[in-house]
């Protein structure tokens, strides 16, 4: 009988440990955030919710960028698949919504969302509902360093027009100084520089000319003279030798490590320059400058005129109702705040921008909010097969294979075939 009794009070024991286990939550989290410092931060606000909510776990997963790219499709249709994912919105987030691996988190977030900038949330919600949430601004433009610049004697404050870039380029190249590194190989770096001409010579009246399929479409004038001005920088041969064998993270630690005199890039790269030069120091605040990508006389696109992402977190089908109340605790006031404060983001929620306290990130959060026309990616915003097209035929003309007048086809081509 005592034995009995034990094996009952045992068996007893068993099941409420596996009661108090089953009732344990993991919310699975997977980032694309190679900064070690900003990572940082964010584990600390995950240990935080933790333990304001016993029974929950965080659960933090990276992927490289290219990597999350390419097996993203694959993870989503997976039943192990993360509950917080990573977005640049846009296209990319329209199929995923028409693939039903989202859920729709607009009940959850209602009074929450007033506290997000309007244009950030709209990003991430269609037909007036809300998919994720926002969590940072970005500006493409060019950052220099100002050694190099001065070495050849060339002052970034006088770059302003295309014909001026070009100018420099040659200047630098005199000067035995490396002008721009890109990697070519992850081809998105390269669609930068098509994508900002077309963003300066036909403003938002272009894109969404071509969006309709009028004037030619993506084939038009604005898109084959993008094309053509982009191949007259080619021709210069500005990058650094072996550009299409490389990939971003090392272009950008080949930028902090002091061996190109600019690079075309998304503000974020200010920071991560640091964490992947080699010496995991970089370009310090004294030796790194911005100027904005420079404008096309005779464009119709305004000098203000941005190009960039609004990036952001999705829930994935049947995720906790945790999932989403960590985004909304994560993209809070007091953590943009904090992040704003290390210059890590131009934050998205109301007030948040206060704690910037760096001349740099300062200039890019006035650019945006001046810009009356912030164009997100065209990789994410025309979504996966037609961005991927983007990038491969600017990358084919970068590499000298094909003409901007077939790279504009390719890509009209391809947005009516998905279209």
């Amino acid at each position: 009988m005592r034995l009995l009794s034990r094996l009952g009070l045992a068996l007893a024991a068993w099941l409420f440990a596996q009661g108090a286990a089953m009732a344990d939550t993991t919310v699975k989290w997977l980032h694309i955030e190679a900064n070690p410092a900003q990572v940082k931060i964010w584990e600390q606000v995950a240990r935080a919710y933790e333990a304001s909510h016993p029974g929950v776990k965080i659960e933090m997963q990276f992927l490289e960028n290219e990597a999350y790219k390419a097996k993203l499709p694959t993870i989503l249709q997976s039943k192990d698949r993360p509950n917080i994912i990573y977005s640049w919105a846009g296209g990319v987030l329209k199929a995923q919504i028409e693939a039903d691996v989202l859920d729709d988190i607009t009940d959850q977030v209602k009074g929450y969302s007033d506290t997000l900038t309007p244009a950030a949330l709209a990003a991430f919600s269609r037909d007036g509902r809300v998919y994720g949430l926002p969590t940072a601004l970005s500006q493409v433009g060019f950052l220099y360093n100002k050694e190099l610049m001065a070495k050849a004697n060339v002052d970034p404050a006088s770059i302003k027009t295309w014909d001026d870039l070009l100018a420099a380029v040659k200047t630098l190249k005199a000067a035995g100084v490396t002008p721009i590194v890109v990697g070519g190989a992850d081809k998105w770096p390269l669609h930068f520089y098509w994508t900002h001409l077309a963003v300066r010579i036909g403003g938002k009246p272009a894109f969404d000319t071509a969006l309709r399929g009028e004037n030619g479409g993506f084939a038009g004038e604005t898109f084959q003279k993008s094309g053509e001005l982009f191949k007259q920088l080619v021709d210069l041969q500005p990058f650094q030798n072996g550009f299409l064998g490389f990939k971003n993270p090392q272009a950008v630690g080949y930028f902090g490590d002091g061996k190109a005199a600019m690079t075309l890039a998304i503000s974020t790269v200010y920071h991560l320059q640091r964490a992947l030069a080699a010496d995991k120091v970089g370009l310090g605040e004294d030796k790194i400058g911005w100027f904005d990508f420079p404008v096309v006389p005779g464009g119709k696109g305004a000098p203000s005129d941005t190009l960039g992402g609004i990036t952001g977190w999705l829930v994935t089908k049947g995720s906790p109702k945790e999932a989403v109340d960590f985004l909304k605790f994560f993209v809070s006031k007091d953590v943009q705040t904090r992040l704003a404060g290390g210059n890590y983001i131009i934050p998205v929620v109301k007030g948040a921008e206060a704690g910037l306290n760096n001349a740099f990130m300062k200039r890019i959060a006035e650019n945006l909010a001046k810009s009356n026309y912030h164009q997100n990616f065209y990789d994410q915003s025309l979504g996966p097969s037609v961005g991927r097209v983007v990038n491969d035929v600017t990358a084919e003309i970068a590499g000298g294979s094909m003409s901007p007048q077939d790279a504009a086809k390719a890509i009209e081509a391809a947005w009516k075939q998905g279209n």
